[in-house]
C-alpha cells in the first residue's frame, strides 16, 4: 500500500505509536491530510470485498467513519490498489465489482475501476480532503 501510494507521487506519512484509527496519512497539498486504512480484499462473485469494521477487542466491531478518511485496498490477486471513501461503502463490508453485474444493473454499483489508485486525479483527492475536513455547521 504504501509503496503504491508512494510511487503515485503522493506525500504518505506513518503515524507514530500505536493504536490510531487509520495506517497511514496522505498530504494533499494546500488542502490537509487524508487518513487511509488499509484493508486487504479478496475476490467473491466478480467483487473485491474487504471487511470495512474494525475489532477493537473488547468493545466489538466499530466503522470507520469520523475516524479515517479512505480505505486503501490491496486486492492479492491483481497485485492493484484501490482508494474508497469510508462513506462509500457499508459500514460492515466493502465491496468493488470488477465484472458486470448479471442483472445489467448499474445504480449504486461501485466499479472497482473507478476506484484504481490511477484514477484518483490531485483534484479529486483535494476535493475528497476539502469535503472531509469542512468546518462544521
Amino acid at each position: 500500500m504504501l509503496h503504491a501510494l508512494v510511487k503515485r507521487g503522493l506525500d504518505v506519512f506513518v503515524p507514530f505509536g500505536s493504536g490510531h484509527p487509520f495506517d497511514l496519512a496522505m498530504y494533499v497539498p494546500d488542502t490537509g491530510f487524508l487518513r487511509v486504512q488499509c484493508k486487504r480484499g479478496w475476490a467473491l462473485r466478480g467483487c473485491i470485498v474487504f471487511n470495512a469494521y474494525s475489532t477493537d477487542h473488547g468493545s466489538g466491531p466499530r466503522g470507520y467513519a469520523g475516524l479515517a478518511d479512505l480505505f486503501g485496498i490491496y486486492f492479492p490477486p491483481s497485485e492493484e490498489v484501490f482508494l474508497t471513501p469510508i462513506d462509500a461503502v457499508a459500514s460492515s463490508e466493502g465491496r468493488l465489482r470488477f465484472e458486470p453485474p448479471q442483472n445489467n444493473q448499474r445504480k449504486r454499483i461501485r466499479m472497482a475501476a473507478e476506484f484504481e489508485i490511477s484514477a484518483w486525479t490531485d483534484e479529486r483527492l483535494a476535493s475528497l480532503a476539502a469535503a472531509t475536513h469542512a468546518p462544521a455547521a
